[in-house]
């Protein structure tokens, strides 16, 4: 079983559709590794809150980067002192390791 550890370490994979997504068991025990974040139906996220508008944006920003690096992106729905970050596999319609993975970079963000 995947760590928020070892998910932070993973490197996502490109995903171009024809790969089947995460059964609900696996996506299950992966999310038991990442607290806060919660799943509805083929989405994942986490709502973030910082004490102000700078931090967020920061956040947001060091977000991208990390997205940047993965090409794999998220959603965000941002706003004074709270994001919302939500990860998906549109290309094969749910959820797969990547998101996880980023999940856990995200996460680790906060532990710098």
């Amino acid at each position: 079983m995947n760590t928020v550890c070892d998910l932070s370490k993973g490197r996502c994979k490109p995903c171009e559709g024809g790969v089947p997504p995460l059964s609900d068991a696996e996506a299950a025990a992966m999310l038991a590794t990442l607290p806060g974040w919660q799943r509805t139906g083929t989405v994942i996220s986490k709502n973030y809150t910082f004490k102000s508008y700078y931090e967020t944006m920061a956040f947001v920003n060091a977000t991208a980067w990390i997205s940047h690096r993965e090409d794999h992106h998220p959603d965000l729905a941002v706003g004074w002192g709270q994001c919302t970050v939500s990860y998906t596999t549109h290309a094969i319609g749910g959820l797969s390791e990547n998101d996880f993975i980023c999940a856990a970079k995200i996460d680790a963000l906060l532990d710098l």
